[in-house]
């Protein structure tokens, strides 16, 4: 196989960075929002949760469906719909009233990432397997640049005219743009994939599939939080929204970079461990200013913990995919494992705004993170490259 099936690699770059900056702004937004939001809906911090909790978890429920929508109308009808999805759901944004029908609007944009997301790796595979890591990097890195374009553009576009509704029905324009450069670039299906060859269930039953969904989870749960929280902590401390806005943009734009560079320098071997315990080390740099000494250093901890998160997200969907070498099953693997580990993150958002409930603070809830860091630095030393093949053998 080639490493790039259909010929015009150019378009098909495009599309991977279209549809990368829309997974994400429709989450960030919401925190540099936050304020007006709660003014005009009564929604509280718990309640707020909800606008991050339920699109995670959504987004994995749905990734374990990937497999099986793929195999049934194929990843390129897939990949449109679910932007398609995306689109309506911003749009509903625009005329929402209540906290209820905000949550929803979260709900459906959320099921539509969750069939890019479980979809969208495996076609990387197909088309740049020579390139995968580098690819995956760029991939990665437009997501979570699409995240500091969300954070950044919606306050201003709030502030112009037409409130927060705006600031977040505006991402209309971007879904329906990926929407129709994936309906002209993506070749259409061949074929449709072979079950046997995707083998769902034999993956779950393997202990390696739970060790990356724990892994993956565990990780994402700090980006949950940092995005839901971190503008509403620095608006406690008396910034307002625009500052606390610019923040989180910065964060999520050190997400993109560090999503980009260590996948290029890892890219020499298969063993991504030691990059993956330094993207550890940068999130707890940033945990541990966050809880401890906030004021000391915003941007430096905002950078920190951003590019750790984002380095991590990018190496360990290479790590996901290069366990198996036949696109469609890889693409399974992955697919699982944002499954499991998504929902596992959608808690996190929930569990920091009670610990802000219980303690008055969100030191508690940066603290956890901390913590939570520790623990997967011990995990990670199981992902041998050696152990691949024995892992998912069967």
């Amino acid at each position: 196989m080639s490493s790039v099936e259909h010929p015009r690699r150019l378009p098909l770059l495009l599309m991977v960075v279209l549809v990368g900056l829309n997974l994400r702004p429709f989450l960030t937004a919401t925190g540099p929002l936050a304020g007006g939001i709660r003014a005009d809906t009564g929604m509280t911090l718990q309640t707020m949760s909800l606008l991050t909790l339920v699109p995670m978890a959504l987004m994995g429920v749905f990734a374990f469906a990937g497999p099986a929508l793929e195999r049934r109308i194929g990843a390129r009808r897939a990949m449109i719909a679910a932007l398609a999805v995306m689109a309506a759901g911003s749009a509903a944004r625009l005329f929402v009233s209540s906290a209820g029908e905000l949550v929803a609007t979260a709900a459906l944009i959320g099921v539509g990432v969750a069939i890019v997301q479980a979809v969208f790796p495996g076609i990387l595979k197909r088309h740049f397997a020579g390139q995968l890591a580098v690819i995956m990097g760029l991939y990665s890195a437009t997501l979570m640049g699409g995240g500091a374009v969300g954070a950044r553009l919606s306050p201003v576009i709030a502030a112009l005219g037409g409130g927060w509704r705006v600031g977040l029905g505006w991402l209309v324009a971007p879904a329906a743009a990926a929407m129709l450069v994936a309906g002209l670039v993506l070749p259409r299906d061949a074929r449709r994939a072979d079950s046997a060859t995707i083998r769902v269930g034999h993956l779950l039953r393997r202990p390696r599939t739970w060790l990356l969904m724990i892994c993956f989870g565990l990780v994402n749960g700090g980006y949950s939080t940092v995005i839901a929280w971190l503008a509403p902590f620095y608006q406690e401390r008396g910034w307002s929204a625009g500052t606390s806005g610019t923040l989180l943009a910065a964060m999520a734009l050190s997400q993109g970079i560090a999503a980009l560079l260590f996948p290029a320098l890892a890219r020499r071997g298969r063993d991504r461990r030691g990059w993956l315990w330094l993207t550890l080390a940068l999130q707890a740099t940033g945990f541990l200013g966050l809880a401890t000494m906030p004021d000391l250093a915003p941007l430096l901890w905002a950078v920190a913990v951003g590019a750790g998160l984002g380095a991590s997200f990018a190496l360990t969907m290479i790590v996901a995919l290069d366990h198996l070498d036949h696109p469609a099953a890889a693409g399974a693997l992955a697919a699982l494992m944002q499954g499991g580990g998504f929902l596992l993150a959608a808690l996190a958002p929930w569990v920091t705004a009670l610990l802000h409930e219980r303690t008055g603070g969100f030191a508690a809830g940066w603290g956890m993170h901390l913590g939570i860091v520790v623990l997967v630095t011990v995990l990670t030393a199981r992902l041998a490259p050696h152990s691949y093949a024995r892992a998912l053998a069967g």
